[in-house]
């Protein structure tokens, strides 16, 4: 693996490079890596991720090697660079027509994806839903056992390289269209009701403390969050401006499975 991070390094360095057989030779064994789940792009290390630059720069680099070819599914005719994933039989995962995901990104087993999108680099965590219309970005890391609701917008991220992709964690719920961009980061058990905007900058205040404490871009574990605002001050006067709230904990004597929507319901809270 250290020949290969070494090639690409060289080759971001120097794309004059990407005309060696040899560099595209590695280039592709990581695409094929990131297909196969044996590489991410993301990784946790105990309670935090470990962005690995160089596989992202591999995902740009692929790219200017592929040439446009035109592929057809029954009536449906497209014309990309990037050939979509196929073998959902034997990597026991349910697709439904019409969802579509690009090589290069890896679904585990049990996932089930009803028609949706998911892009180069994303990785998916074994029994999770992806719900209708929902997309998962580019280099996405999502848990296990997690729910994107449908409409759900997970954001992607290859550029900058040291920017981290979107994750969310093992047995999260994503309410009907939220959107996750620029890094967020969802905890582990943590329920979003619909409609929940969240970027590296949102304000998410914990509303259950006195006084009330904030985070930015990061979901704590457990917790029961909804949309809402705050005022902020502008040259043209005092404007309600979006915000998160989390508004309580998911509660641990709750089956996990049976908790997600229940968590919305203890709340009154639309999901």
């Amino acid at each position: 693996m250290e020949l290969t991070k070494r090639a690409i390094e060289e080759a971001w360095s120097e794309p004059s490079l990407l005309e060696r057989k040899e560099t595209k030779e590695q280039i592709l064994k990581v695409i094929d890596l990131l297909e196969r789940g044996d590489l991410r792009v993301a990784e946790p290390d105990g309670d935090s991720w470990v962005v690995n630059q160089w596989v992202k720069k591999a995902v740009i680099l692929y790219f200017p090697l592929q040439g446009m070819e035109i592929s057809e599914a029954g009536p449906l005719q497209f014309h990309d660079k990037i050939p979509l994933k196929k073998g959902y039989d034997k990597l026991g995962v349910r697709v439904v027509p019409h969802a579509v995901a690009r090589y290069g990104s890896y679904i585990s087993k049990g996932v089930i994806v009803m028609p949706s999108y998911i892009n180069i680099g994303a990785w998916i965590g074994s029994g999770t839903m992806v719900d209708t219309w929902a997309t998962v970005g580019s280099c996405a890391q999502i848990g296990s056992n997690v729910h994107l609701s449908g409409g759900v917008g997970i954001g992607g991220v290859l550029e900058p390289v040291q920017a981290s992709p979107v994750i969310v964690e093992d047995n999260a719920f994503i309410g009907s269209r939220s959107v996750l961009v620029e890094g967020a980061r969802v905890g582990k058990e943590a329920v979003l009701g619909a409609n929940v905007v969240i970027t590296g900058s949102t304000r998410i205040i914990d509303v259950t403390q006195n006084p009330p404490v904030t985070h930015k871009g990061v979901v704590p574990p457990r917790s029961v969050v909804i949309p809402g605002t705050f005022p902020k001050e502008f040259n043209g006067g005092t404007f309600n401006v979006p915000c998160a709230l989390i508004i309580g904990e998911r509660k641990e004597s709750t089956d996990k499975k049976t908790s997600l929507n229940q968590a919305l319901r203890d709340y009154d809270v639309a999901f």
